[in-house]
């Protein structure tokens, strides 16, 4: 599918402008509209996102040494409490005793805040940290839903 663009002007400062060359170049982002696309959905993601109700999604990394006793355990017993949020889990073996395990996870953004806390707070992990973003700067949603569910008499 083709995307439609629309041409516009902006003016600025030629020192602005240079320093806008000098990130497009560092970044290989290909050009200034590819650089000011991306900064404006930046911008655009984190307004969203200041919504705790907005779709999120969230890449969480997470540093442990496997030796650790029972940190797998913990970990999985955490993404489990966090059930449908967890989309995907991946394990790496890293050099030495080090290993690492990324989690991502879908829903609002004070869902996947807290899980995101919660799998960093797991004990034995050692470090690690989140990118959260909107779907909705690339058109999409997560499709996230909570359904109701029959009390139980």
């Amino acid at each position: 599918m083709t995307v439609k663009v629309v041409r516009t002007a902006i003016s600025l400062e030629p020192e602005l402008l240079s320093l806008l060359d000098r990130w497009v170049a560092s970044r290989n982002s290909g050009s200034r509209s590819n650089a000011i696309r991306d900064l404006i959905r930046r911008e655009l993601a984190a307004e969203t996102l200041a919504d705790p109700e907005a779709d999120a999604l969230a890449a969480v990394a997470l540093l442990y040494r496997h030796t650790t006793p029972n940190v797998q355990a913990r970990l999985t017993a955490a993404e489990h409490r966090w059930g449908d949020h967890v989309r995907s889990a991946v394990h790496i073996h890293l050099e030495g005793e080090a290993c690492a395990e990324v989690v991502v996870l879908l829903g609002k953004r004070r869902e996947v805040a807290a899980a995101s806390e919660d799998l960093r707070g797991v004990k034995g992990i050692m470090g690690g940290g989140a990118v959260v973003t909107s779907p909705s700067v690339a058109g999409g949603r997560t499709g996230h839903h909570h359904p109701h569910r029959a009390a139980h008499g």
